[in-house]
Parts: structure tokens; sequence; C-alpha cells
């Protein structure tokens, strides 16, 4: 396992992140954990809505806490009955934290994330009600995850402006089946020096090639087999065909292939059990030839649309930028 740093900030981050999202029995998920960790991984992710996730992390913690970047979020409803026990607003922040401290049975998170932008809040009021936090000691880092490029931007600028914590990292769902982040998030995080830790890269287990292998999923799949759609297992067999040639399995191929298209991604992968775990941390190690990013990139076919498309046709006109613009060698 090699590392990286949390966007613009100096904390020491694991290549890829360990989801806790499944976490429901501290018994089961030890040993999860136990291997991630001996794989020299260092980062959890959990949420306040994910179950009993945070009860069991704070449990599988207890004794070597200080020796993981922790990271939580809010924002979902805490009590379906109570309009303000949800949203970004700083009442629900505080009480979301201190729930979640609890739980998790620490008194800091290193990464407090906001779940998913609340169109009602203020990107102001939240960014500032973070950032108290911040000052208080009970959060190190902020991020924000499932937000449209513009609001992260903003909160950003404003944060800089005012001397208030940024976010220093974003989590979208990215796969070869989902590619939305590549129109404006991606480019966004990239331009700000932000981390992408990604959810979803082997699209709820699509890409892994167990739906498209003769006599399909099996017991404890997520998905109805007839709920794939025929791009969907063309995409898995040219992930599947390729792992085949590279001597590594299409899980490994799916989650490496997030990570060759941008230095900020980093891909949040879960496991049911410890061999699956391995599996995955074996993305790690992979390197996926540049024909064969190609070749991926191609079999999941995507317009990013306007205005990118528009701007990149721009980008080589001589109409645009003069007749010497296909010899300006630019910085990206």
């Amino acid at each position: 396992m090699r590392y990286r740093l949390l966007g613009p900030t100096g904390l020491r981050i694991s290549e890829l992140f360990l989801g806790a999202m499944g976490f429901s029995d501290v018994d089961e998920s030890r040993p999860i954990l136990d291997a991630y960790a001996d794989a020299g991984g260092n980062v959890i992710d959990t949420a306040s809505a994910y179950g009993r996730s945070e009860e069991i992390v704070g449990a599988l913690l207890d004794g070597r806490r200080d020796r993981f970047v922790l990271g939580s979020k809010y924002t979902l409803s805490r009590d379906g009955g109570d309009l303000n026990a949800a949203g970004n607003h700083r009442k629900n922040l505080v009480l979301s934290l201190e729930q979640s401290l609890r739980r998790l049975r620490t008194d800091y998170l290193d990464v407090y994330w906001v779940h998913v932008w609340d169109r009602h809040t203020p990107v102001e009021e939240t960014m500032r009600a973070l950032d108290d936090q911040v000052r208080a000691g009970k959060v190190l880092y902020v991020g924000i995850s499932d937000a449209p490029a513009w609001v992260v931007a903003r909160a950003n600028t404003l944060a800089q402006w005012r001397d208030w914590s940024p976010f220093a990292a974003l989590q979208v769902p990215y796969n070869l089946l989902r590619r939305d982040a590549e129109r404006e998030l991606l480019p966004m995080a990239e331009a700000l020096g932000m981390t992408v830790a990604v959810w979803g890269p082997l699209a709820g287990g699509v890409l892994s090639g167990k739906y498209s292998r003769t006599g399909g999923a099996g017991a404890g799949a997520r998905l109805a087999p007839e709920s794939v759609t025929e791009r969907e297992h063309a995409v898995a067999r040219a992930v599947t065909e390729i792992a085949g040639e590279l001597g590594a399995t299409a899980a490994q191929v799916a989650i490496a292939w997030t990570r060759a298209r941008s230095p900020a991604v980093t891909p949040i992968i879960g496991a049911r059990s410890v061999e699956q775990l391995r599996e995955d941390l074996g993305a790690a190690d992979l390197v996926l030839p540049g024909e064969a990013v190609e070749r991926l990139r191609t079999a999941a076919a995507f317009e990013p649309g306007f205005p990118a498309d528009f701007i990149a046709q721009c980008d080589t006109a001589p109409m645009v930028y003069g007749e010497a613009v296909a010899r300006v060698d630019g910085r990206r």
C-alpha cells in the first residue's frame, strides 16, 4: 500500500479507503478491518446513517483509534419526525457530530463529511459551522459528498476569503458505467487540489463480472439479474477480457481503472469477507497499460456534453486561438 496526501493538506492517507457501510457485526467485521490494516490501509469511511456502522467501527478501533484516519458524515435524518434532525444547518451538524463521536468512542474525527448538498441551508452557514468544529478540535479536516461542482467551488472560495477550513476532499460515485463526474466534478477537484474518494467503483458488482458469467451472480447478489442492461454486460465482458490478459481479476481491473483516470481519485472499497477485501486490495498493485485504459474507456461510451465537449473543440480551433494553436504546449 502506498500513501497520498489528503487534498491540499499534509494528512497521509492510504491509496484505498475502507468503506464501513456494511459493518453490522463486530465479530464479522473485525477480520476485515484487521486485514485492511495489515495491508497498510489507514482510512475508514462511515456515516451517521449507516445503521450500526459507527458503533461497530468504534468497538473495532478500541485501543488503536489514533492509527487510523477516521471519517464520518452527517446530513441524513436522525429522526424522521423532526425536520431539524436533518440537513446541513448548524443545529443538525452539532447534534449529529456529538452522536457520531459517542458511537465511535472518540473525541475527534479526522474527516467530517457533508453527506449530500442541502438546498435549504446557505453554504456560508455550513462552512462557518464546520470551521467552528475544526477550531474546537472535534474535527480536523472537512469534506463533502454528492454535491454539484459549483457548490463545492463556491464553498471553498468562501473558505479561502474568510479563513475558514475548506473542503479537502470530495466523495462521488464513479466507475466505468457511471462517468458523470468527468463532466465537472473531477476537473474541479483536480483544479482545487482536492482528493476524490469514489464510491461504487464496481457498480454494485456488475463490473466484477458476476452478473455476466454463466450461472448468474449467485446468492447474496445486490441486483436482480434482469436489471443489468446489455451495455453493462458488454462493459463487464471487456473488463473480464482485460483481466484475463493481465492475470488479474475483473474487480481489480475496474478499481484500477478509476485510479488511472485521475491522480486525484482514491477508491473506497467495501467487502463482505476477508477474501473479497484482499482481492480488491490487489488493485493497488495493478498498473493498467495505456492501451487497456483506452479500450475500457471506449467500451463504456460517454459524452461529456456541453460545455466540456464544445470547449475541447475550441482548444484546437485556429478560428478561436489563432493559426499557431496546435503548437502550444499547455499546462494539461
